[in-house]
C-alpha cells in the first residue's frame, strides 16, 4: 500500500514540475501566491482542527494575506455608502412611525404588558405575585449569580411598572 501512495506521490509531482516549467514567469508568480495561500490555509485548518492555533488567530490569519487587495476595494465605498445610506433612511422613516405609536415599547417607558410579560405575571394580579416573580427571577438573573445588569434592569424596571401603575 505505501508503495501505490509513494508512486502516486512521486507520479503527481512529475506532472507538476512539468506544468511548472511551461508556464512562463507572471504566470509563475501567480500561481506561487495561490499554492502559498491554499498550503497556508490548508495548514491553518488543520492547526485549528486539531487544537494548536485558536479559531481567532486563524481567522487574523487568513484575513492578511486579503490585505493586498484593500486598496483595490476601497474604490467601491462610495458605491456602497450611498446604497446603504438609502437603506438607513427607509429604516429610519419606519422607526419614526412607529414610535410615533403610543404604548409600542420604543419610547423608552416599558408598557404594562411588556412588563406582564417580562415577570411572567398577568394584568391585574395582586402586589404580592408580581413581588415574588420579581424575586424569583431576579435570584436568576442578578449579575452577582451569572446573569448581566441589562436583564436585571429589566426586572426593576417591569416591578417598576407594575408597582407604581397600581400606587400611583
Amino acid at each position: 500500500m505505501q508503495w501505490i501512495l509513494g508512486i502516486a506521490l512521486a507520479a503527481a509531482v512529475f506532472v507538476l514540475l512539468k506544468q511548472w516549467g511551461a508556464l512562463s514567469a507572471e504566470k509563475k508568480k501567480a500561481t506561487t501566491w495561490k499554492v502559498v495561500l491554499v498550503v497556508g490555509g490548508a495548514l491553518l485548518v488543520f492547526m485549528v482542527l486539531t487544537g494548536r492555533i485558536h479559531v481567532l488567530t486563524a481567522a487574523v490569519a487568513a484575513v492578511l494575506p486579503l490585505l493586498r487587495k484593500l486598496p483595490g476595494l476601497l474604490k467601491y465605498a462610495p458605491a456602497m455608502n450611498r446604497m446603504f445610506a438609502g437603506k438607513e433612511q427607509e429604516a429610519g422613516n419606519g422607526q419614526a412611525n412607529r414610535q410615533s405609536d403610543p404604548g409600542s415599547g420604543l419610547s423608552g417607558q416599558m408598557s404594562m404588558r411588556e412588563a406582564c410579560d417580562v415577570l411572567g405575571v398577568k394584568a391585574g394580579c395582586p402586589d404580592e405575585e408580581i413581588v415574588m416573580a420579581h424575586r424569583r427571577l431576579m435570584q436568576k438573573l442578578h449579575p452577582d449569580r451569572g446573569g448581566n445588569d441589562y436583564l436585571a434592569a429589566k426586572l426593576n424596571e417591569a416591578k417598576q411598572v407594575l408597582l407604581g401603575k397600581r400606587n400611583g
